[in-house]
C-alpha cells in the first residue's frame, strides 16, 4: 500500500528521502485518480526497497498542493534529492509510470 504524504510529513519523507519518490496528488471525488490510484498501489508494492510510494490527498493537504503548483489531479510528481525529476499530469498507463521512475532509480 501506498505511504500517505500530509502537509506535516511531506518534508520528511518526501524531501530528505534517499531514494527516488513517486507523488500521486489526487482526492476523492476525482474519476481519473480512482483509476490511477490502484496502479499506484501496485507501483508501491513493487519498487519497496528502492523507491519510496505515497499519495498526498489535495483536498486535505492544500499546502503542499499549492507548493508545487498543482492544478490538475491526478498529477504525478517524481523527485530526487528533493527536487522535482518528472511530472505526470492526468491517467496514465502504469508502464509509464514505472519507465519514469526506472530512470530514476538506475
Amino acid at each position: 500500500m501506498a505511504l500517505e504524504f500530509t502537509d506535516d510529513n511531506f518534508e520528511e519523507l518526501v524531501i530528505k528521502a534517499d531514494k527516488p519518490v513517486l507523488v500521486d496528488f489526487w482526492a476523492e471525488w476525482c474519476g481519473p485518480c480512482r483509476m490511477v490510484g490502484p496502479l499506484v498501489d501496485e507501483i508501491s508494492k513493487e519498487y519497496e526497497g528502492n523507491a519510496l510510494v505515497g499519495k498526498v490527498n489535495v483536498d486535505e493537504n492544500p499546502n503542499i498542493a499549492s507548493k508545487y503548483g498543482i492544478r490538475s489531479i491526478p498529477t504525478i510528481l517524481f523527485m530526487k534529492n528533493g527536487e522535482i525529476a518528472d511530472k505526470s499530469v492526468g491517467a496514465v498507463a502504469k508502464a509509464q509510470l514505472a519507465s519514469k521512475l526506472d530512470e530514476l532509480i538506475s
